[in-house]
């Protein structure tokens, strides 16, 4: 397999000699399946676990794991409700469904005890935008960070410790985030800015350098590994220079294809390398590789993502209620369709649960992909659990965190 090395090998037991006959061949133990670690996390071991667990499943828990939902307010128990009744693989947590820091961790623990109560005993995706500066959603509940430009500027002020400055920052932004009950953080933003013209990214971007931009994200995603939470560098493939918000309409990328390579891709490579458990596509008209196809819906562009820059981790979607694609037909299931293992909230949970089951029942979205993207969806969970087992939250987290915060250049 690419990108994975041999934990365990194979054991092959040595035959017994009695008597100078040799044990029959009948006898030999046979090799022990090798146990591989991929690059993005999890084992082989626990990807076959994962298809175990879902051996049984059937359309509608299928569906519902393919999901990251949404819900609207602040009770606790609707978000449960979503979770256990359409088995979604989580939760979105956005500013509009957060009030203080008591009524987070009741949220994050309501959305695990559902996840639980449904009979599925691994952690369920609660993720969040907390990037620092103008995109946290826990502000005034977290620790303040400043934009992701200044993981950038710390690097270019010093090369040798900067990135070691951002790693450390990641790392408790990421354990405070556990603290809350959080498993994943939907960042770093792994995009390469253009400057003004720039009116989604901007400052959310480490830099208008592609290398400074690669360093920070490596740092940033060694950090979030380091604090056992699942970072996601977004928006594949490149949105720094969208001169449109694709929350609006669909950006149009003109770049042609070695300018995307020598740009816009390199920090995602560099994130693939530091062993990035996950990756969000972004909703762009890439011309050079889908033109006049949102990237999201287009196989094209994973194709990129999986056979040339070789990620063989969980590839996920922007949010899919943004302007650039909620008005399609079916937008989910054609992400799905395209190459997407998971969808982010789309703008009907339950609407896009029963596409998506439809799809599974007719065999337009064939079962046994479906299984392969739960059981990755599944895998890395595990993945996630484990780590974050070995890393334990210390009882000052939210002082360390904002040491860490002015500790970058900003």
């Amino acid at each position: 397999m690419r990108r994975a090395r041999i934990l365990i090998a194979a054991t092959v037991a040595t035959m017994a000699v009695a008597c100078g006959n040799s044990t029959p061949s009948s006898h030999v133990a046979q090799p022990a399946p090798a146990v591989v670690q991929y690059n993005w996390g999890p084992t082989s071991a626990d990807v076959e676990r994962a298809r175990s667990l879902i051996s049984g499943w059937d359309s509608d828990r299928l569906a519902g794991q393919l999901i990251v939902g949404r819900f609207k307010g602040t009770d606790p128990a609707v978000a449960a409700d979503l979770v256990r009744r359409l088995h979604l693989a989580g939760m979105s947590v956005q500013g509009s469904n957060v009030t203080d820091a008591a009524q987070v961790r009741a949220l994050t623990k309501a959305i695990t005890d559902a996840e639980h109560a449904d009979g599925r005993d691994f952690p369920p995706i609660i993720g969040v935008d907390q990037e620092g500066g103008t995109v946290e959603h826990l502000r005034g509940i977290a620790t303040e960070f400043p934009p992701f430009a200044a993981a950038g500027a710390t690097i270019e002020a010093d090369p040798v410790t900067g990135p070691k400055v951002v790693q450390e920052a990641a790392r408790t932004l990421g354990l405070e985030l556990r603290d809350f009950g959080f498993t994943w953080v939907f960042a770093p933003d792994a995009d390469v800015t253009i400057g003004p013209g720039d009116v989604t990214i901007g400052t959310r971007s480490a830099s208008r350098n592609a290398d400074t931009a690669s360093k920070a994200v490596s740092a940033a995603i060694t950090g979030y590994h380091d604090a056992g939470i699942v970072g996601t560098p977004k928006h594949f493939p490149g949105h720094g220079s969208a001169t449109t918000d694709s929350h609006v309409s669909l950006p149009n990328i003109s770049k042609s294809m070695d300018q995307l390579r020598n740009v816009d891709l390199k920090p995602f490579e560099s994130a693939i390398q530091a062993g990035a458990n996950a990756v969000m596509v972004g909703h762009l008209n890439v011309q050079a590789v889908a033109p006049g196809m949102p990237s999201t819906l287009a196989p094209e562009i994973y194709n990129l993502l999986r056979d040339d820059l070789k990620f063989e981790g969980v590839v996920l979607t922007d949010s899919m209620g943004m302007g650039a694609v909620m008005k399609r037909d079916q937008p989910e299931v054609s992400a799905l369709l395209a190459g997407a293992d998971l969808v982010l909230m789309p703008a009907d949970p339950a609407i896009a649960h029963t596409a998506i089951k439809a799809a599974i029942d007719s065999g337009k979205l064939p079962k046994e992909q479906v299984i392969d993207k739960v059981a990755k969806v599944i895998a890395l969970q595990m993945w996630q659990q484990r780590v974050a087992d070995e890393k334990a939250i210390p009882a000052d987290i939210s002082t360390q965190a904002a040491r860490a915060a002015s500790a970058l250049e900003w």
